[in-house]
C-alpha cells in the first residue's frame, strides 16, 4: 500500500553551477556539478538534465556515474549561456544505504549569474547551489 512505501529524504547532496575558466578556449563558462557531502558513497547515480520555458525547451540529457565517493564532487555538464535563460532541472536518482533516493534540483531562469556566486560545500571553488 502507499502508506508502506518509504521515500527517504535527500540530504547533503547538491547540484551547483560553477563559473570556471576554460584553458582550451580561453573563456569563462558555467559547469554543473554534483556534490556528495554525505559520509557515504552514492552508487549508480542517474542524472536527467533539461531546460524549458513556455516557448522553448532543450534536449533531455542523461548522465550516469557508477560511484561518487563521500565528500566529493563530479562534473555533470557544461551549461551554455543561452540555456541559462530557461528554467533548468536536474533530476538526480541514486542508491545509498541500500535505499533508492531521488530529488529534483532546479535553477530558475536567469538565476545563475556572477552576482549570486558564493561558497560551496566540498568544492574549493565558488558557485551557486540549485534549489
Amino acid at each position: 500500500m502507499k502508506k508502506d512505501i518509504e521515500i527517504p529524504k535527500v540530504e547533503e547532496v547538491h547540484v551547483a553551477a560553477v563559473r570556471e575558466f576554460n584553458e582550451e578556449f580561453q573563456t569563462k563558462e558555467w559547469n554543473a556539478y554534483l556534490i556528495n557531502n554525505r559520509d557515504d558513497a552514492l552508487e549508480m547515480v542517474l542524472i536527467v538534465a533539461r531546460g524549458k520555458s513556455t516557448k522553448k525547451k532543450t534536449s533531455v540529457m542523461r548522465h550516469k556515474l557508477e560511484r561518487l565517493p563521500a565528500h566529493s564532487y563530479a562534473k555533470i555538464e557544461f551549461i551554455q549561456d543561452e540555456v541559462l535563460q530557461l528554467d533548468n532541472e536536474y533530476l538526480v536518482t541514486f542508491f545509498a544505504e541500500n535505499k533508492m533516493y531521488e530529488k529534483k534540483f532546479s535553477f530558475k531562469k536567469n538565476s545563475v549569474s556572477t552576482s549570486r556566486i558564493g561558497d560551496l560545500p566540498v568544492i574549493p571553488k565558488k558557485g551557486i547551489l540549485a534549489k
